[in-house]
């Protein structure tokens, strides 16, 4: 990792092929896009979130920058109900990069396999072993991953976890950009976590809070 900044965490979305009912026989739900955001958790005792809610660029509070890989699917295509959802088209995700490529791009560009991360629930990163080990590609993060969920329900004091549009409304934070939206998810899903270390509530370098093998989320919360 880089010793210079071992406060940085990457905040990552994933939007993967779905259907309205049952993929076509031989399909299978492949990631499309991957939204990452850098965090300086550093940043959430010196500058709260809510004071940038109308700054999107990097810079706002710890968000230092935001990023967004297309994957092109090998195994599945874009549905219509996957463009309504997540505004993607077929063609665009024509001119993204191979699986691997896009796991080879986290590691290198990104530091994804020494940098912890942190996405809303676990459905990201069981679509990333799932996927991984259906291609025989390696795996591209390291063993620290941090289902945010988590620690925001136990900093807020909820019974239930909230998806992330709903954390928004609890935070009283905006929903910036389209939801289904790897790249604005992420840079959301970044202030939350803000949010919660400001609170002193976001798990230490040793901690990953809760952890239940096995557990798949729904991509859409």
């Amino acid at each position: 990792m880089d010793t210079d900044a071992p406060d940085l965490l990457n905040v990552i979305d994933i939007e993967a092929t779905c259907w309205d009912g049952q993929p076509p026989p031989g399909a299978v739900s492949e990631i499309i896009e991957i939204g990452l955001t850098v965090v300086d958790l550093s940043a959430a005792g010196r500058v709260s979130p809510d004071r940038n809610r109308n700054r999107k660029g990097p810079g706002a509070g710890g968000r230092l920058a935001r990023h967004r890989i297309l994957v092109r699917p090998a195994r599945s295509t874009v549905s219509a109900f996957c463009t309504e959802l997540t505004g993607l088209t077929q063609a665009e995700v024509d001119t993204g990069v191979p699986f691997a490529e896009a796991c080879r791009l986290l590691a290198a560009t990104h530091e994804s396999g020494v940098r912890p991360w942190a996405s809303w629930g676990d459905y990201d990163r069981n679509q990333f072993i799932r996927q991984c080990r259906a291609t025989g590609t390696r795996y591209p993060f390291g063993h620290r991953h941090i289902n945010a969920k988590l620690p925001f329900t136990a900093a807020y004091g909820l019974r239930k976890r909230p998806g992330m549009a709903q954390a928004l409304k609890v935070a009283g934070l905006p929903l910036e950009g389209r939801h289904h939206s790897g790249a604005d998810d992420a840079w959301n899903i970044a202030a939350l976590i803000l949010e919660v270390a400001a609170r002193g509530a976001w798990p230490g370098p040793d901690e990953t809070g809760e952890y239940r093998p096995g557990l798949v989320e729904s991509p859409w919360n």
